[in-house]
């Protein structure tokens, strides 16, 4: 990726985009890492949802907005699938009116970068989607999980989603233990409340019918939205939401032990070890959740942790490095962008 942009004239502008299973945030910045627009549209991982082009280039119109797209020299596209991903992000590059073409990488690795400017580390992201990676000097080297809502993302938003609505339906038919999960899945899908005696087939019903036409009509991204739900409840206390958190947090920190240690949990990221920091991103891993603090209270005993930051300007980075190759502006411009980033205490 190192060097795409050589020779951008001055005045050059650069893009990030984050493309996540639920939202994209494009950033357009210019050379010394000021951010001169930003855009958001709706998700772009093409394995979740129907049509991520048209939501990239949304993003992109948006940050564009009374900018000369002449301007700009280049961009990075952080985005799940990377190989996959490259013609959807192509098209709308073009769509967009923007000249030549995007750079596109993965999604984690615009993560870290986006709230560090160490070229090592690791990252752990639960989002929509939940995936860890190795990175060494910008690249990422190892990953673990990433799969997809149907064969893994162990500990995503999705999978949160589809262990409620279970046990939900698990309460109702007998199969499982009482739950508030019934009433709050029932809300959130039906828009109704706490079922009566004898409503237990008719909610089964209603309820399946519900989940199965949201995936088909908002793709599997969809079920991310009940992963607030079972949050709720398990810091309430409901047993049966605690358990669903637990193993979540249990899952990703065993897929973070693969990346940070290479099979063995935080080793070469202890404070001083050299191995750099270890960043938690992704909305479960960076708002306060109680899967974030699960998963912090175990990773946190071993590991620097670090909290991600904008991931679109930390795509902007690589597009500016890559512009500006081993120029110590680039590393300010770096640094300016990730800003609001920071180690946890």
């Amino acid at each position: 990726m190192e060097g795409i942009y050589k020779g951008a004239a001055v005045g050059a502008l650069f893009v990030g985009v984050d493309g996540g299973g639920t939202s994209t945030r494009c950033v357009v910045v210019t050379a010394s890492g000021e951010i001169a627009g930003r855009g958001r549209a709706g998700g772009a991982n093409a394995i979740s949802v129907p049509d991520p082009v048209a939501n990239l280039r949304a993003a992109l119109l948006g940050a564009l907005e009374g900018l000369d797209p002449t301007r700009v020299a280049g961009g990075v596209f952080g985005l799940a699938g990377s190989a996959r991903a490259a013609e959807p992000a192509e098209r709308a590059w073009r769509e967009a009116g923007l000249a030549g073409r995007p750079a596109v990488v993965a999604d984690v690795l615009v993560a870290f970068t986006g709230a560090t400017d160490q070229p090592d580390g690791a990252v752990l992201v639960a989002g929509t989607g939940a995936i860890g990676a190795r990175v060494r000097d910008r690249r990422v080297v190892r990953r673990a999980d990433g799969l997809g809502w149907l064969l893994g993302d162990e500990g995503s938003g999705v999978w949160l989603g589809r262990r409620a609505a279970a046990a939900a339906l698990h309460a109702i038919d007998g199969r499982g233990a009482p739950t508030v999960l019934v009433a709050r899945v029932a809300e959130a899908v039906l828009g109704t409340g706490a079922p009566g005696e004898d409503d237990g087939p008719a909610l089964t019903q209603a309820l399946v019918a519900a989940v199965y036409a949201r995936v088909a009509e908002s793709g599997p991204a969809w079920l991310g939205t009940l992963a607030p739900v079972v949050d709720a409840a398990a810091r309430e206390g409901d047993e049966v939401a605690r358990g669903i958190v637990a193993e979540a947090a249990r899952r990703l920190c065993r897929t973070a032990g693969v990346v940070v240690g290479e099979g063995t949990p935080a080793r070469g990221v202890r404070a001083g070890g050299g191995g750099g920091p270890l960043v938690l991103a992704g909305s479960l891993l960076t708002e306060p959740t109680e899967l974030a603090h699960l998963v912090r209270a175990e990773l946190g005993r071993r590991a620097v942790l670090m909290r991600a930051g904008d991931n679109a300007a930390g795509a902007a980075a690589l597009a500016v490095r890559s512009a500006l190759p081993g120029d110590p502006r680039a590393d300010e411009a770096h640094r300016v962008l990730i800003e609001q980033g920071g180690p946890w205490g």
